[in-house]
């Protein structure tokens, strides 16, 4: 079975990374095959918490072409499946100035189901930013001298 990851490049970019979770997300059968088609953009999306229930807003996940009627929004609030402790944690952290969750990886996992990890991350500062530029160029240097 092939797999498929979806990584959100400019969230590492854009931020300092602090606990890792995965999760299942609840969706419809046409964002399931829109997904498998890999017509989702992880670049906006960011989770809020409503009613103690953690939810993915601002996912893009494109309209099946074969969808008809049965189609789904694309922009539409969708509900992360997480244990309750965790959710707990995750509450009790991101009320913390600063924190925020974000959404890193989409993927299919060995038994079919498609899973997001997500990240309590805290906003990078601009000179945090240029480190990363200068860490990444060090790198590629090092690999073209090899």
């Amino acid at each position: 079975m092939e797999t498929l990851r979806l990584v959100n490049k400019r969230a590492a970019f854009e931020y300092h990374f602090l606990d890792k979770y995965s999760a299942g997300i609840s969706l419809t059968g046409t964002e399931v095959k829109s997904i498998r088609d890999s017509k989702v953009s992880l670049a906006e999306a960011f989770c809020v918490f409503i009613q103690s229930e953690l939810f993915i807003k601002n996912m893009n996940i494109a309209e099946y072409s074969h969808g008809n009627i049965y189609n789904h929004d694309p922009k539409r609030l969708r509900k992360l499946l997480l244990r309750k402790k965790e959710l707990a944690k995750l509450f009790s952290k991101s009320k913390e100035k600063g924190l925020t969750i974000i959404p890193t990886e989409l993927y299919i996992n060995e038994r079919g189901f498609v899973k997001i990890d997500i990240v309590l991350a805290k906003g990078k500062k601009l000179y945090d930013k240029r480190e990363s530029i200068k860490q990444k160029d060090e790198a590629r240097r090092r690999r073209t001298e090899e």
